[in-house]
């Protein structure tokens, strides 16, 4: 991916869905051009001369300092996940070198395994920054059926949602939750670029996803961190889930994500009769991996 290109559409595209009533500009008769902000507009509300907010508009993040990307983020009302975009565009921007690249960890360690294990009454698993699902337990396995299902040994959820049709049955929200993956994809983008993998991820899925494609050229980006997720599950139906997002701060780049349901709601008893149904179906011996 083309770090220039990256950091251009993003910035043309924040500016692009600020309207001049929206920054507290006036506004005066005749057709606007551009959508959203024009150049010298945002560049004033940044606090920088409209040469330079070109320079960084075009893609040219070298040099730039924390109280400009500041200055920055606040005239293109970005939110928290977009700011950490920006710094990492910035970041790469100084380093730009294959050898900064992050060193994510390929694998989970035995003793994130066993933590896992002993989540008994949550579903749980551990992902990469690219939605390679790396460990899980019995319960996720159960509830997270149709991603398992007939998948390697390392499932990937982007795969699942946009190249499988049954996710679009499995995930009662499928847009907003595609929408989602591509936003946290491209975060990823962002924190790391020469990731071989992840480039060849998203060419897989922009080759053969139209809505991949319409959606990775919003350039959004999202965190991803608690909420509800809405599933049907091949065996229970309707189920509603909340959801926590943990970075596991000893493995870079790894996430857990465990779920659970509301106590004494129907969906907690759809949750007890998939981990009974787990249960009888790995036995008491199975390991779950």
């Amino acid at each position: 991916m083309d770090h220039r290109s990256e950091t251009r559409d993003f910035l043309t595209t924040r500016r692009a869905r600020i309207t001049p009533e929206q920054a507290g500009l006036p506004v005066y008769g005749g057709t606007r051009r551009v959508a959203g902000l024009r150049r010298e507009e945002a560049a004033m509300l940044a606090g920088v001369s409209v040469d330079y907010y070109t320079r960084l508009e075009r893609g040219n993040l070298s040099g730039v300092s924390e109280s400009v990307l500041e200055s920055l983020a606040r005239a293109l009302r970005l939110d928290e996940a977009e700011r950490e975009h920006l710094y990492d565009l910035a970041r790469q921007a100084n380093t730009g070198s294959r050898a900064t690249r992050r060193r994510t960890t390929p694998d989970i360690r035995p003793g994130v395994q066993q933590l896992l294990d002993a989540m008994t009454g949550a579903p749980a698993y551990v992902r990469n920054g690219r939605l390679d699902v790396l460990g899980a337990n019995h319960l996720a396995r159960a509830v997270f059926a149709p991603v398992f299902q007939g998948a390697a040994a390392r499932p990937n959820l982007a795969r699942f949602v946009f190249l499988d049709p049954a996710s679009q049955e499995f995930y009662r929200d499928w847009e907003q939750l595609a929408q989602d993956v591509v936003a946290l994809l491209r975060g990823e983008a962002g924190r790391d670029p020469y990731d071989r993998a992840l480039t060849d991820l998203i060419g897989e899925l922009s080759t053969r996803s139209e809505p991949f494609r319409t959606w990775w050229a919003a350039h959004d980006v999202r965190q991803h961190r608690t909420g509800v997720k809405r599933f049907h599950h091949p065996l229970v139906g309707d189920l509603t889930l909340a959801y926590e997002s943990l970075d596991l701060t000893a493995d870079q780049g790894l996430r857990l994500n465990a779920y659970s349901a509301e106590p004494g709601s129907p969906d907690q008893d759809a949750l007890n009769l998939i981990a009974s149904w787990a249960a009888n179906a790995v036995g008491p011996a199975g390991s779950g991996r």
